[in-house]
């Protein structure tokens, strides 16, 4: 195989977060790119010992974003207006850099509200940062 026909892995620790096209504060994680989809096992009476094996649902796990708090609470205001009843769906994108911050791949997520939101834990010992988290549920995941 020649030099040049080499393909590395991307690295997974350059990545920003857009909500409605604005780019958000930097993150220290992001999890929940996911789909599942359900499986259903039929079988016919007639047709032995195998069951057929059909595709049922389609879910997609909560986006889960965590990052160091600040003086931006946007994120905070969205989650917060969802406890009084008003749920605003934003479409949004988590998307993997190369090292000069090129884009690499992009999962675009549709539809989606935040469904929890969890303060840091503080411990006067420690000399971490006080990390917020947001869940985010959404309708759909696409790749770029």
């Amino acid at each position: 195989m020649a030099t040049g026909d080499r393909r590395d892995p991307y690295k997974g620790y350059n990545f920003r977060v857009e909500i409605d096209g604005i780019t958000r504060a930097g993150f220290r994680e992001c999890s929940g790119l996911e789909v599942t989809h359900d499986l259903i096992e039929y079988r016919e009476g007639d047709e032995g010992l195998t069951t057929r094996k059909l595709s049922g649902m389609v879910r997609y796990s909560n986006i889960s974003l965590r990052r160091g708090i600040s003086d931006d609470q946007d994120l905070w205001v969205w989650h917060n207006a969802t406890t009084t009843g008003n749920i605003e769906r934003r479409n949004g994108s988590v998307i993997l850099l190369n090292d000069t911050g090129d884009e690499l791949a992009r999962w675009n997520f549709r539809e989606g509200w935040p469904v929890r939101w969890a303060g840091p834990s503080f411990n006067a010992t420690s000399q971490e940062v006080a990390i917020e988290s947001l869940d985010i549920a959404h309708e759909g995941l696409s790749r770029q």
